[in-house]
This record gives structure tokens, sequence and C-alpha cells, in this order.
């Protein structure tokens, strides 16, 4: 068959997602960049909140997009599950471009129904806080952080 029906992340999720996002960042009272985008790594919303630092804007985008590509939560580990060390990290960061792919913790890939409809990126927090947000944005829709 030359053709597959595919699963999208709606404009509307995505809203919805920001919201939920935007709310438990002021609840821990932190100022936090959000990027969401698409299955293909196409922005659909990025919001910097009052405050936000403004390098946040483009590791809450790389950790999106490297999500929503790799299918899986953005971390140390290589793309089989493998622990790497700084200097892998940053040589398959720079292999990959430093736009698609980082081993920071902030960004999960968006399921719907067994299908990767996207990526987020929340950055601003820790580590934890950032992972925490992402993930109450996607539990926000019903969507999964994993297949």
């Amino acid at each position: 068959m030359p053709f597959a029906t595919a699963k999208r992340l709606t404009n509307n999720g995505a809203k919805k997602m920001m919201v939920a996002a935007i709310k438990k960042a002021e609840e821990i009272g932190i100022p936090i960049t959000v990027a969401i985008v698409d299955a293909g790594g196409h922005m659909m919303l990025l919001e910097r909140m009052d405050g936000g630092r403004f390098h946040t804007v483009h590791s809450s985008t790389t950790k999106a997009v490297s999500a929503s590509s790799n299918r899986r939560l953005t971390t140390t580990e290589g793309a089989q599950g493998q622990d790497l060390d700084t200097l892998h990290a940053i040589g398959l960061s720079l292999a990959a471009g430093a736009d698609r792919w980082t081993a920071m913790e902030g960004g999960f890939p968006i399921f719907w129904e067994g299908e990767c409809v996207g990526g987020i990126g929340v950055s601003g927090g820790d580590w934890q806080q950032d992972q925490d947000i992402a993930k109450a944005s996607v539990n926000a829709v019903g969507a999964k952080t994993e297949a």
C-alpha cells in the first residue's frame, strides 16, 4: 500500500498542553520556555514566560525536536539506551546537529494510540522540574510519553 493514515497533534491539543505546562511552572514558581513540535520536528507552539532566560528558547526547542525524532525522552543515553560519557554525548549532538539532538533532560515524545505525534521540550528549571512539567503537559491531553 503506497499510503498510510497518520495521526497528528492538533493546534488545539498543543494549546491545551501549553496551558498545562505554564500552570505547572507557576505552581513550582519558575519561569520556563516550552516548545511543542509535530512529528516532523516542526514548531507548533513556543512560549517563554516572563522572566524566562532567552537561551531557554533554543534548549527547549532542541529538546522537543530530539524527543520527537528519537521517540523517547531526552537523556544522556544513546539511541540503543546505552550510557554515553560526555565526549560521546557531545559527539552525537555534533553529528546529528546541535539543533536536532540533546542529552539534556526535559524533552518528551507525545504518543497517541501508539504513534508518535510530536514532542515537547521544557527549559528553565532543574532537570527534574523540566521533566515533571513536560510530563504533566503530555498527561493533560491524555497522551503518553512512550509507545
